[in-house]
């Protein structure tokens, strides 16, 4: 099978963070929205469940799934939207159907291209402002002052699909086109019409990708309310980079050791 429910392989780090993410103050999720992950060994992945809350989530509410297994599915054009949703499925448990988030395969696409240990999918209301507009594509295209290079890097952007089988295709398309092209994974992807995919090796880090994109866009967004963006040129990105100290400021906002 390639979900399972075990609560005990679920780390108190994605819990902080899911309930963390998942605070109403930080404007990321509502309601049952966003999902967050954590690689574990073996090729596994522990994600969280649909239906259940960030901001209350318990052990309970996260499956464990295959990457290698989902992943499959995803590539295979045989594979139907029904035939996901029961890959996705670990049963009931507690008296609940335990099954994998519909927006799993964006978790195990990014596992499949590296291992890199957390992954957060959040909705934040000014980002997906932005990407419901007219600008979606070009936004961030150039970021607009020195902390989101820090933090954010140069982000990656997929056009709306809808979530499931879809979404998953292209997301797995676009990624992998980032990767030939740039060599590494993005810090943060923007989903059309949709939301946001922070990756990174601590829960720290994800975190603060998050947050910064929301600040990011709310620059954005008072920016275009004046005219317009005007973004830091290519020689001042390509600067901060190599900066000892920009470095060290990278690494002290992502929670990481160098």
């Amino acid at each position: 099978m390639p979900t399972i429910w075990d609560p005990a392989v679920v780390s108190h780090e994605l819990l902080a963070l899911t309930r963390r993410l998942g605070e109403p103050g930080l404007d990321l999720v509502v309601l049952a929205e966003g999902n967050t992950s954590e690689a574990l060994g073996g090729g596994r992945v522990v994600v969280k469940s649909s239906g259940s809350y960030m901001s209350s989530a318990t052990a309970d509410d996260f499956v464990t799934v295959d990457v290698e297994e989902l992943v499959a599915l995803v590539r295979d054009p045989r594979t139907t939207q029904v035939r996901l949703t029961a890959a996705l499925d670990a049963g009931e448990h507690g008296g609940h159907r335990r099954r994998g988030s519909i927006e799993t395969l964006v978790h195990v696409v990014v596992r499949a291209a590296a291992p890199v240990r957390f992954v957060a999918h959040t909705h934040p209301t000014p980002v997906i402002s932005l990407l419901a507009s007219p600008h979606a594509e070009d936004s961030f295209r150039q970021p607009a002052y020195s902390d989101e290079v820090v933090v954010i890097g140069s982000p990656l952007y997929v056009p709306y699909a809808p979530p499931g089988l879809e979404l998953g295709r292209l997301f797995d398309e676009r990624l992998h086109r980032h990767l030939d092209r740039e060599g590494t994974l993005p810090s943060l992807i923007l989903l059309g019409n949709h939301g946001i995919v922070a990756v990174s090796e601590t829960a720290a880090g994800a975190e603060a990708i998050s947050v910064m994109a929301v600040k990011a866009a709310r620059v954005r967004l008072g920016a275009y309310a004046v005219g317009g963006v005007v973004g830091l040129d290519a020689e001042h990105v390509a600067a901060y980079w190599s900066r000892e100290d920009f470095a060290e400021r990278r690494d002290d906002l992502s929670g990481s050791s160098r």
